[in-house]
């Protein structure tokens, strides 16, 4: 049985044409979900890496990527923003995480389009920055 097949075979046990055995929709689900976890898995690895390689470019130790409120502390030595912005991310995410996604692209010589891109899809533009050839231009801090 194909994915197509099950997820085909949900919208007709959904839309009352249920002539179709429950069974085989309840493993088309499970292998849909298997395939969705396999692919969010690969994108987390991909992150972790680029996000490592991104902090050692920058002089900082890459494992701490790996623990939450540190990564974005050392997010911010790079970019030069004070320690209490974490506060203000704990309040505003989104709206600071903008800003941290444009400084970051800035500090390793990229434009704001390329900002743009770490605030929509940053498990493919951190790996980009990591593992490309993009070098740590210093924080903002140090270009004011």
């Amino acid at each position: 049985m194909n994915v197509l097949s099950a997820i085909l075979q949900l919208i007709f046990l959904q839309s009352g044409y249920s002539s179709i055995d429950k069974d085989e929709t309840s493993t088309g689900v499970i292998i849909l979900f298997i395939i969705l976890a396999v692919i969010a898995i690969i994108f987390i690895i991909l992150y972790v890496i680029g996000g490592w390689k991104m902090f050692k470019k920058a002089g900082k130790p890459g494992y701490a990527i790996l623990v939450p409120y540190v990564d974005l502390w050392i997010i911010l030595e790079i970019i030069g923003r004070p320690y209490w912005w974490i506060f203000l991310y704990m309040i505003i995410a989104p709206i600071i995480w903008i800003i941290i996604s444009i400084d970051i692209a800035k500090s390793f010589g990229k434009s704001i389009g390329f900002g743009i891109g770490i605030i929509f899809l940053p498990f493919i533009f951190i790996p980009i920055i990591g593992l490309g050839k993009a070098e740590y231009k210093g924080s903002l801090a140090q270009k004011k």
